[in-house]
């Protein structure tokens, strides 16, 4: 058996049944092939599904619509979507900490407050949050983030790096302990290659430096990173996404136009594809996302991309419009059930003194966030400038307000019919989604009586309803019930993790989230008959 394979069967052990098949499954990554239209399976296995039609008039002996909504434009904070605050970026904190005019907890409050913030986002080095073996020993940051998301109602995302060219040369992101283990290759000098104009350096000398990924100690240690943040993190319903660990300065798989510190492509190919199946199947319960970099660097992105989206990862890109057309075009046909998280750090700062404004009166960073529509994404970051970014929302409002009507999915149950079915009612839902989105995940309705003593549930499939579309499920009620139903929604993003969702729609909803929908009598007189 080839090494390669050999490596792919053992990474089947840590795996469940239900996973196996997508990761064994051939993915011709040989072949070039645009993504729209793609088969990449799923991961999700058709559980409890529900009727999703036809739902022919011959099939009944008379029906009711007993419920019809009027979609919500107002922002809604749901799982798997929203705008990212930064608390902490490649730099670090906000510059007025960096320069002692802000103190931390200050900062991260701030971008916590903000009204237009629904996630938490923490870009950081590895010596940020490991300083020995074994442990994790997080920087400060940590818990302000976790904890200030916990007051405001909100989540928290996050990046581990293994390289950034921001503290280079004088500070490697690797921690101490690893530094003495793993060999660092200079991959060039500072203001060589694609750093001639000091862009990435600062105008800094020396020469950067990269570790070798491949070497056995590297891998043994971010295996076990990956398992303590998994046992600390994962499941935990504050996190909403994990950036899987990938390699290159910033995690991002590429050098910036430097060489690669791999000794061949061969070699780099391998060690990747290890990493994404180690991550993906460490990680269970809260999804991962995968930088969608072409390779640039030689390193094998292409075929570890298709692992990480047949198994289940989100994707994401680190720029939108100075983006290449091969990552435009995946992330706007990834599949419908994968949610993308979008960022762009030419206009990090949200200066509006130093923004453009063209001859529509549109200023340039406006004009770069609502793309973020056009590629169907679920996510759009700001960076750790509090005060730059309100003076920017006051300045320039419509910016962040259409983001946040139409971002990533939003789900209304549009008509509710009831109709005679075999001498008992049957419940028809159909669900709207006026997001640009698929559902991030498997959509589960759940519809029980008030008092609890009637619970029936079921799925749709994955995906389902996509960005602008609809999809209708059905309930069979048991004979004779009458008076009402409540009718509640879920979403599983990662297989047999669920989290409620709040409908998109003007109509009030219970305490719990669900909305109510009147049941009729089976001898009701105003029963309508099929045509």
């Amino acid at each position: 058996m080839e090494r390669r394979e050999l490596l792919k069967s053992a990474a089947l052990l840590a795996l469940s049944p239900a996973r196996v098949h997508a990761l064994t499954d051939d993915t011709k990554n040989d072949t070039k092939h645009l993504w729209q239209g793609y088969d990449f399976g799923s991961v999700f296995p058709a559980k409890e599904r529900l009727n999703q039609g036809p739902f022919d008039i011959d099939q009944d002996d008379g029906w009711q619509t007993v419920l019809y909504t009027t979609p919500s434009e107002k922002p809604l904070r749901n799982p798997g979507l929203g705008l990212l605050g930064y608390t902490w970026e490649e730099s670090g904190p906000s510059i007025a900490v960096r320069e002692g005019r802000q103190t931390l907890e200050d900062s991260v409050e701030k971008i916590a407050s903000l009204p237009f913030v629904d996630v938490l986002y923490i870009r950081c080095d590895w010596r940020n949050v490991q300083k020995q073996p074994g442990r994790l020993d997080f920087d400060p940051v940590w818990d302000l983030t976790l904890k200030a998301a916990q007051r405001h109602g909100l989540r928290v995302a996050f990046r581990v790096q293994s390289s950034n060219s921001a503290f280079q040369p004088g500070q490697l992101a690797l921690p101490e302990f690893l530094r003495s283990r793993v060999p660092m290759v200079a991959i060039g000098a500072m203001d060589k290659y694609g750093d001639a104009d000091g862009s990435i350096s600062g105008g800094a000398k020396g020469n950067w430096m990269e570790p070798r990924y491949d070497h056995p100690e590297y891998q043994r240690a971010l295996g076990e990173l990956n398992r303590l943040l998994a046992e600390r993190f994962d499941g935990d319903p504050l996190i909403e996404f994990v950036d899987l660990m990938h390699v290159g300065f910033w995690g991002e798989g590429h050098f910036a136009g430097y060489p690669s510190p791999f000794p061949d492509f061969a070699t780099a190919q391998r060690t990747l594809d290890q990493m994404v199946r180690m991550q993906l199947a460490t990680w269970e319960k809260t999804p991962l996302a995968m930088n969608t970099q072409p390779d640039i660097s030689n390193t094998g992105n292409r075929e570890a991309l298709e692992i990480a989206v047949r198994l289940g990862a989100w994707v994401r890109s680190d720029s939108i419009i100075v983006e290449e057309p091969i990552q435009i075009e995946e992330l706007a046909n990834r599949p419908p059930w994968l949610a993308a998280i979008l960022e762009d750090g030419y206009f990090r700062s949200y200066d509006v003194a130093k923004l453009a404004v063209d001859a529509a009166g549109v200023n340039e960073l406006e004009n770069y966030m609502l793309h973020v529509l056009d590629l169907k994404a679920n996510y759009w970051s700001l960076w750790t400038e509090a005060e730059h970014l309100a003076s920017y929302n006051e300045r320039y409002p419509r910016g962040f307000a259409r983001l946040r009507a139409a971002i990533g999915y939003r789900l209304q149950p549009s008509w509710v019919w009831q109709r005679k079915r075999n001498g008992a009612s049957e419940l028809i839902v159909a669900v709207s989604n006026r997001g640009v989105a698929g559902v991030p995940g498997v959509l589960w309705l759940t519809a029980k009586s008030p008092d609890g003593s009637l619970k029936l549930r079921g799925s749709f499939d994955p995906g389902h309803p996509f960005g602008g579309a609809l999809r209708l499920g059905s309930f069979l009620l048991p004979k004779g019930y009458a008076g009402t139903i409540d009718l509640s929604a879920e979403i599983e993003m990662r297989p047999d993790v669920r989290r409620p969702v709040a409908w998109a729609c003007e109509q009030p909803v219970n305490a719990d989230g669900s909305i109510s929908v009147p049941i009729r009598p089976m001898n009701d007189p105003n029963w309508r008959k099929g045509i």
